[in-house]
């Protein structure tokens, strides 16, 4: 890596909850910086799964959170001409990250329903441990256990 590393942004939370997350998962749906825009659709995604759930609807998108996010991941690397793919560790950060990434590709991936109404679905249905969100994380689980053979190159 050349020059030196930018600093971490300090990341506002959210006006109504007060979370972190939740404002940096704002910030992953934002478009072309209508903030406003994104927060209707996260602000409405939460009233509709607290409607349907009956519950609060935090602790779905806690419980989403923590089943789409990976613990592992493989990484390519060139050792002797070849291109092996090494399992690592994932850190905290890049563990969210790739969450968010997650569940708003696999919310995209749904037709024919407004954002909000798609974003409820795919949280509820990642809390219970189902969806495409949550299929990517095994998928890549289950790509790190086949390569744990290569692991001792990292």
């Amino acid at each position: 890596m050349r020059g030196k590393q930018s600093p971490k942004r300090k990341i506002a939370a959210d006006p109504k909850f007060f979370s972190l997350k939740i404002g940096k998962f704002i910030n992953y749906i934002m478009r072309d910086g209508k903030k406003t825009t994104a927060q209707a659709i996260v602000y409405s995604a939460f009233e509709i799964i607290a409607e349907r759930s009956k519950g609060d609807a935090l602790a779905v998108f806690e419980e989403a959170l923590k089943n789409i996010s990976p613990s592992l991941e493989v990484k390519s690397k060139r050792i002797g001409g070849a291109n092996y793919q090494i399992p690592i560790v994932v850190s905290p950060d890049r563990r969210l990250i790739l969450a968010f990434r997650w569940l708003i590709t696999a919310t995209k991936h749904r037709k024919g329903k407004p954002m909000a109404i798609k974003l409820a679905d795919e949280l509820m249905s990642a809390a219970k441990g189902e969806g495409e969100a949550v299929k990517k994380r095994e998928d890549t689980h289950k790509m790190a256990e086949a390569n744990r053979a290569f692991a001792h190159f990292a």
